[in-house]
């Protein structure tokens, strides 16, 4: 009889979220070799906020479920590198560069759109709001 293959541990990443002590002590995780990056994260979570920092590791984790490996270690490492210890934040260093950057807006084969103007708003309008 075949060995079965090794199971994928991302896909038990959603059951953490409701049983954080599975990390430590479920089989699917026994053999996950993370790179170094994420074993300072969750100390450094783990050591700050305790178990609501395990469950913000565990956030973290869950990003590979839509990133590869590769890109999340350096998001990790650019996070650990800036204080930015959140998952949020280490998801916001994900995208960055991602987004294809603004191209000019063209009226070519817009002739309903030729013709009309803008006018400059009144930036002396934010002085009078209040704060």
């Amino acid at each position: 009889m075949a060995a079965l293959p090794p199971c994928d541990p991302v896909h038990y990443l959603a059951l953490l979220e409701r049983k954080p002590g599975a990390l430590d002590f479920g089989k699917p995780f026994d053999d996950w070799n993370l790179p170094e990056g994420f074993g300072v994260l969750r100390r450094r979570l783990e050591g700050e906020q305790g178990s609501s920092g395990r469950r913000e590791f565990i956030k973290v984790l869950r990003l590979l479920e839509s990133w590869e490996l590769g890109e999340l270690a350096k998001a990790v490492d650019r996070a650990l590198a800036i204080g930015a210890l959140t998952a949020e934040a280490i998801r916001l260093l994900l995208q960055d560069g991602r987004e294809a950057p603004v191209k000019y807006f063209r009226l070519d084969g817009r002739p309903h759109l030729q013709g009309r103007v803008v006018p400059a708003p009144n930036l002396s309008l934010y002085d009078t709001l209040n704060y």
